[in-house]
């Protein structure tokens, strides 16, 4: 599962679509916790992230949507920035 963004002791992952279901999402490690975030709605669909980490990961995740989306519709796997 590529990793595809690293920030504050959060690690954003997103598999293969052809392993993977709908609706369009990505997972985040967060040390012992885990989450499932759907890029669409932001909502955590699956998981246990403290409200901090969530807070962070939404943020994050709202200022590169239309990149998360690329990414699982091309499955061209890229980098993206941390927030900061």
């Amino acid at each position: 599962m590529p990793v595809i963004s690293r920030f504050y002791g959060l690690v954003i992952k997103m598999y293969f679509q052809q392993a993977e279901h709908n609706p369009p999402h990505f997972h985040v490690v967060y040390g012992e916790h885990v989450g499932v975030i759907d890029i669409k709605t932001l909502n955590m669909i699956e998981g246990d992230l403290p409200p901090k980490a969530l807070a962070l990961v939404k943020e994050w995740a709202e200022q590169h949507r239309d990149e998360l989306m690329k990414i699982w519709n091309t499955q061209e796997f890229v980098e993206i920035p941390p927030l900061k």
